[in-house]
């Protein structure tokens, strides 16, 4: 060792017997001053003492601390473990199912679309007709002799297919059944936007139109017989599609687009006009239609007789529900053909052509409302084609389905 070593040595061995110098503690008791003297090695002594205490106390909670992780750990890949378990537990049980109840589930699904289905467009249409497709998905939509329950297992199952094989085939036949729904679902909203759009032509409000139907409902609950539409998303949107379907073409149904006498022209149009009495300026809430007295006045829409009688200016009034908030007027009248309360169909002849009321000569006062408020009934006469073909197809669908019979079920 050279000489700097041992001179850093000193200096160590100096510092330590200064700190650990003999100390003499000084105290007074009854009068008398006494001292203790703490020598050098008691000192050392209770300092190693507490330096190994408190490395036993720092290795026993650095022991501690590595146990309860080492716990931790182990209680993860346990549950880890545990849940694997169970998950290969319910692949098991699943596997464990029977082909026939996976396909019994089937079977009420598929009865489920054709009852949503017959119930909107007739009992003798399935959702086959209604979409005319040939596919598999399709193929299934139509009546068969045997269920698939009781097919199925026979086309999934063969002599060494597995359970799990089979029920593949299942889970694949339901993606196409579930495509199908929604194939399905796509064809009605394409129809009642042709609806929609039928009904704006008029001038009117769809959504108000299609809230209207559904205004005054009620009765008892009764569940659907095939549980589980709800909880099927496809299903769920299939309803929903056909509700709005049902709406529309309802309050299209109820519009009003035949002409209420067989006269061409007009003599007085809605809107301003002059008295033709006192010829002050005037608000004409409908039009005028001329004729020969007696004419026979025609409904312009299906609907419910709601009054006959005389209204003051109006003379001998005829008005006629079509519901959705649609009614029409039919005024100056010489005699009724129909009473209050009578159901009437479009083209029905209701009354006859008069001068009743506040008017200079034969003719028909014609009124279109709707929610009360008097519309201008040109709208309503001079439709185009194409909306009346969309018009009496929802009226043949919803007619067809009141009475229980339908001619063609496919969605235009």
């Amino acid at each position: 060792m050279n000489s700097i070593g041992r001179s850093r040595l000193r200096d160590i061995a100096g510092r330590f017997g200064r700190i650990f110098a003999d100390k003499e503690v000084f105290f007074r008791s009854g009068g008398e001053v006494r001292f203790l003297r703490i020598s050098r090695t008691v000192q050392v002594g209770a300092t190693s003492l507490l330096g190994a205490v408190l490395l036993i106390w720092l290795a026993a909670t650095g022991l501690m601390l590595y146990s309860q992780a080492s716990v931790a750990q182990d209680r993860v890949a346990m549950d880890a473990k545990a849940r694997a378990i169970a998950a290969e537990t319910r692949r098991v049980n699943f596997f464990k199912r029977s082909v026939n109840d996976i396909a019994v589930d089937l079977d009420r699904r598929q009865n489920a679309l054709d009852d949503m289905v017959r119930s909107q467009f007739g009992p003798a249409v399935n959702a086959a007709a209604v979409v005319g497709e040939g596919d598999a998905a399709a193929a299934m939509a139509k009546p068969a002799t045997r269920k698939l329950s009781e097919a199925a297992p026979a086309a999934a199952l063969g002599p060494t297919a597995s359970p799990a094989a089979a029920v593949d085939t299942l889970r694949a036949i339901e993606q196409r059944q579930t495509r199908f729904v929604r194939r399905l679902a796509t064809l009605i909203d394409q129809r009642a936007t042709k609806a929609e759009a039928a009904i704006r032509s008029f001038g009117l409000n769809p959504t108000q139109i299609a809230t209207s139907t559904r205004a005054a409902q009620g009765g008892p609950f009764i569940p659907w017989p095939d549980a589980g539409v709800d909880d099927d998303a496809a299903l769920a949107s299939l309803a929903r599609s056909f509700a709005r379907l049902n709406a529309l073409e309802q309050g299209l149904s109820a519009i009003p687009s035949g002409r209420p006498t067989a006269s061409p022209v007009l003599t007085s149009s809605y809107g301003y006009r002059r008295d033709p009495f006192n010829g002050h300026a005037a608000f004409h809430a409908g039009v005028d239609f001329p004729g020969h007295y007696g004419q026979p006045i025609l409904a312009a829409a299906s609907g419910r007789v709601v009054y006959v009688g005389g209204r003051q200016g109006y003379g001998n009034v005829v008005e006629i529900d079509h519901g959705h908030g649609i009614l029409t007027r039919y005024a100056h009248l010489s005699r009724f053909g129909v009473r209050a309360g009578a159901p009437v169909l479009r083209g029905d002849a209701i009354a006859n052509m008069g001068s009743t009321g506040r008017s200079t000569g034969t003719h028909l006062h014609f009124e279109v409302r709707v929610n009360g408020n008097a519309i201008n009934p040109s709208r309503f006469l001079e439709v185009r084609q194409d909306v009346l073909q969309i018009q009496q197809i929802a009226k043949q669908r919803i007619a067809h389905v009141r009475s229980g019979t339908i001619k063609n079920g496919r969605v235009g």
